[in-house]
């Protein structure tokens, strides 16, 4: 795995050239990608910021959640929504993710395909927000918890990698976005990037109403 990403270590000739190229090459990919994700989905991210802000102003909570390095975007999206715009509006946000009592709970005395359907079981009501997070789009947890809100009557919001997996397939979320990469790394940058603007786009509209 680290000849791949890195195919100059173990050579014994690594340089610092080396490094430096790498590390420009990776930079480069990355700011390409964002920047097509950006043109390609802009549309869609102002639908969804349009949806996101009508329910959040109608009294809605958003719920985010993942797993691995998206669950840590997952809660890296609920502070964000936490966070005061411009106009000083925080929005309602929680992560499915940062309890681990709850998780390990979950996980272990019930199946752990079920922590995030669960939680949203529970806490979750029509009109609420539901952001799911993954990059290859097929974790099962993430699927049973879209599938919850849906039930739910929540607006379901999807974050996926390379084809969308089968949250593209199964058309579980009402707003998809997938970014065209095989990466992990590139998705998961694009992701952020795509969320950040959704958010930016959410706050423009709430200081509108």
């Amino acid at each position: 795995m680290t000849g791949t990403l890195y195919p100059f270590l173990g050579t014994g000739q690594v340089t610092v050239e080396d490094v430096t190229r790498s590390t420009v090459e990776k930079a480069g990919e990355s700011l390409a990608l964002r920047l097509q994700v950006l043109e390609r989905l802009g549309p869609a991210l102002a639908a969804c910021a349009a949806a996101l802000a009508e329910a959040l102003r109608s009294g809605g909570r958003l719920f985010s959640f993942g797993n691995g390095g998206s669950s840590t975007d997952a809660q890296s999206v609920a502070q964000l929504f936490l966070t005061p715009g411009k106009d000083g509006r925080s929005l309602p946000a929680m992560s499915l993710t940062g309890d681990a009592a709850l998780l390990t709970a979950l996980g272990n005395d019930v199946d752990f395909d079920v922590i995030f359907a669960r939680q949203l079981a529970a806490l979750g009501h029509p009109g609420d927000v539901a952001v799911a997070l993954s990059t290859s789009g097929g974790s099962a947890n993430v699927l049973r918890g879209l599938e919850e809100a849906r039930r739910r009557g929540m607006v379901t919001v999807g974050f996926a990698g390379s084809g969308g997996g089968r949250m593209a397939a199964e058309g579980l979320a009402d707003h998809l976005f997938v970014i065209p990469s095989s990466s992990v790394h590139r998705i998961q940058e694009a992701q952020t990037t795509a969320c950040h603007v959704l958010w930016e786009l959410v706050q423009r509209s709430a200081a509108e109403a």
